[in-house]
């Protein structure tokens, strides 16, 4: 199942950046979807989540206020708005359909990944 991840790139501190992940439909109908991260020489970690429905959100504290999770499940894809972007956010993001409908934060939820999108954000 190919996942694709897309929009990633070079931005100055306190700059913009909108991610896209497109999923088959057979991937993601019904199903949450999240966005992770990693940095170097870090571990993956989570980012945000969609419930199927777009009705619940789920943020990791340090992002809240600035990204925005959402989806149009008429396109079978998936956004991220990240604003007021800091060099902390650099890392390659990764997208992710989880195995329920909900919102989840931990990866074990999720079942299928993309190949991941490279955001570096500069002082």
């Amino acid at each position: 199942v190919q996942l694709q991840a897309s929009g990633g790139g070079l931005v100055q501190a306190g700059g913009s950046l909108r991610l896209s992940c497109g999923s088959p439909r057979r991937t993601s109908s019904n199903n949450g979807m999240g966005w992770f991260r990693q940095a170097p020489g870090k571990e993956r970690e989570f980012v945000a989540a969609i419930s199927w429905r777009g009705d619940f959100t789920n943020y990791r504290d340090s992002v809240k206020g600035r990204f925005t999770v959402s989806r149009d499940n008429a396109k079978y894809t998936m956004y991220l708005q990240m604003d007021n972007l800091q060099p902390e956010d650099t890392a390659v993001y990764y997208c992710a359909v989880a195995r329920g409908s909900g919102a989840s934060s931990s990866q074990s939820a999720y079942q299928y990944w993309g190949q991941g999108t490279l955001v570096t954000v500069s002082s």
